[in-house]
């Protein structure tokens, strides 16, 4: 079993989302700030007083490992809406609200519906001759300072963790939510190189609590296994139109991801866990106060544990669409 897409994260949080659990990222508002990644997360904060609303898709295609339709995971879709308010030029405040569909390739069991929302904080500062916070305005020269972001957050446990297949059994990797709250806690790194170069880096970790599912004389504990995150990103400006409003960034993304074991009843489960690494190539479409990024989520390494039997889970992707929307209010 393997959890779900939890949350994303905005340019200046992130996860993530998602689903992974984890951290996605929206476009920088305007169009001479810095690059921002379409997975990972940038050190953008939100400007004072300004709202941020966010739309993501990340569509997830699984490799199949037999050729009779069976009960395979074929294909998950997590949506996450999002929206984020700058409350001072350091400090922004984010609530996420996840949907996901997630389908078998006979269809014998396929779930869909809101599943626990997040709300998550966003602590932003830069190093100019020594740290200092974001001011409320910063000229271009700024912008090539390095910028940082302390982002955490929790998930509320509002989502149905006892979705029922045909046989009435519960199935914790198809559920909606996780029965519990989790955590997570992240920190980014941002440059931007003369006018046209971004990098990125950024490192995140999510904790899981247990979880009770099922109910009744059949009901069990769960813990999903923590995440380690380490992403690498560049971004390149090719094109800047000023007079229309128009931007475009091509992306490139490394995303390597530790997976630590699920824990039925407080004992390690086989065919959970592991490593891989991802790379990410997409673009960037900045008009106006809007942002449009689009990535293809490919695993390129893989390490998991008892690889056979984690068909359906992360690292056995095909190919992961990666679709955000954001816009300055």
């Amino acid at each position: 079993m393997r959890s779900v897409l939890l949350f994303s994260l905005l340019v200046s949080l992130v996860v993530p989302a998602g689903a992974h659990h984890g951290v996605a990222s929206l476009g920088v508002a305007g169009l001479e700030g810095p690059g921002a990644p379409v997975e990972a997360s940038s050190s953008a904060t939100l400007p004072a007083g300004s709202w941020l609303a966010y739309a993501k898709l990340d569509y997830a295609k699984f490799e199949l490992k037999t050729s009779t339709r069976d009960d395979e995971g074929e294909a998950n879709a997590f949506w996450m809406y999002g929206v984020g308010y700058g409350i001072t030029p350091s400090l922004s405040a984010y609530l996420f609200v996840p949907f996901s569909t997630k389908r078998t390739e006979d269809n014998s069991f396929t779930t869909s519906g809101f599943a626990d929302p997040s709300l998550m904080a966003v602590l932003g500062f830069k190093w100019d001759e020594g740290l200092r916070w974001i001011p409320r305005r910063e000229s271009l020269d700024e912008m090539e300072d390095w910028h940082f972001t302390v982002y955490g957050g929790a998930s509320l446990p509002l989502g149905d963790e006892n979705v029922r297949d045909v046989n009435g059994d519960v199935d914790p990797g198809m559920s909606l939510g996780f029965g519990a709250p989790s955590f997570s806690l992240g920190l980014t790194a941002t440059r931007q190189w003369a006018s046209r170069v971004t990098s990125t880096v950024d490192v995140s970790t999510i904790r899981f609590t247990e979880g009770e599912y099922g109910g009744g004389p059949d009901a069990f504990s769960l813990r999903f296994g923590d995440e380690t995150r380490v992403n690498l990103a560049g971004s390149l400006r090719v094109l800047t139109q000023a007079d229309r409003g128009l931007r475009v960034d091509l992306n490139l993304e490394g995303n390597f991801l530790r997976l630590g074991r699920d824990e039925l009843e407080g004992t390690g489960e086989e065919g959970t866990g592991g490593d891989m690494i991802y790379l990410v190539p997409g673009f960037r479409l900045f008009y106006g106060a809007a942002s449009v990024g689009v990535g293809v989520k490919v695993p390129t390494w893989t390490d998991l544990n008892e690889d056979e039997l984690q068909q359906g889970a992360e690292g056995g992707e095909d190919y992961r669409l990666l679709v955000s929307f954001s816009t300055m209010m």
